[in-house]
């Protein structure tokens, strides 16, 4: 039903667009092409423009835009919507150092008790509230950081570890579905032989699709054997090795720079006192929005 005053319920939007709410509210918190007003009741309001708004990001995908170029076209084209009407700020505005910092601790709280529905609860927050690619870089990111330090200080049981990492590979990779479509260019990602730490490959690989890029993801523990037969048969623009530990790069050197000389390879994570050059590789930076956008 509309709302009063020409603003329009998310329902009406949906009727109006043929985008369910729920694709909707995605567009929104994922890419920000839709900006609502909110009542005192946290209901979203919109104005006919985001109608146009919609409609265009539908156009433009079907003619094989990814949504995240399709957005970034929509809102170089339009107008913002213009100032709402007792609106909240935007959500990662909405946001400052210390109310990340107080979902970095709850997030932490609830995966230590292994506390699957708070944790989910957490997240869902997070997720509502910033973008994608902020949730990685303000929330996620750093909790990944403190459960590392945890680990190293033994304050963290090797069951909590698991429980944790598990719980947000689910998650991370829920978010991850369809990240292979598109037009844009395809990046390949693997760790190599004997590196499970996957977590921060994955966060890079959703904020590269945010940014127009096609995944195929390998994943953990990759042969070189696999990676490279998997480069003759896709043909990426790049491929993404994430190392957390040199030690797993160092007996495969050779088959890296072999890699490296038929398509570019990128290597994120930590290379020790290996040789970007001698490899033929290009090492990216420990921060994976910065990585993604050096792309």
């Amino acid at each position: 039903m509309g709302a009063s005053n020409g603003w329009l319920r998310i329902g009406e939007l949906a009727r109006r667009t043929g985008c369910s709410p729920a694709l909707l509210r995605a567009w929104e918190q994922r890419y920000g092409v839709l900006q609502p007003a909110r009542t005192k009741g946290g209901f979203r309001l919109y104005r006919d423009s985001d109608v146009a708004r919609v409609r265009r990001m539908r156009e433009l995908i079907a003619g094989g835009l990814a949504p995240a170029e399709a957005a970034r076209v929509v809102l170089e084209e339009l107008q913002p919507t213009g100032p709402a009407l007792d609106a909240s700020p935007t959500a990662d505005a909405a946001i400052e150092g210390a109310a990340a910092a107080d979902l970095v601790e709850r997030l932490e709280a609830a995966l230590e008790r292994f506390d699957d529905r708070e944790a989910q609860a957490v997240l869902d927050e997070v997720f509502a509230r910033l973008s994608v690619e902020s949730a990685i870089q303000r929330v996620v990111l750093p909790y990944l950081e403190r459960l590392g330090t945890r680990w190293s200080q033994g304050l963290v049981t090797i069951a909590q570890e698991h429980f944790a990492s598990n719980v947000l590979r689910a998650r991370l990779l829920g978010l991850a579905r369809g990240w292979g479509s598109g037009v844009g260019p395809l990046a390949v990602l693997a760790c190599p032989p004997g590196e499970e730490h996957e977590l921060g490959l994955i966060a890079f690989g959703l904020v590269l699709s945010r940014r127009g890029w096609r995944v195929a993801y390998l994943g953990a523990d990759t042969p070189l054997e696999t990676l490279t037969s998997t480069v003759d048969l896709l043909e990426p623009a790049v491929v993404v090795l994430a190392a957390y530990d040199p030690e797993r790069l160092r007996p495969h050197r050779e088959a890296i720079r072999r890699l490296a000389a038929s398509v570019p390879v990128a290597i994120g994570g930590a290379l020790g006192d290996l040789d970007p050059e001698e490899l033929g590789v290009r090492a990216l930076a420990s921060d994976v929005v910065a990585a993604a956008a050096a792309l």
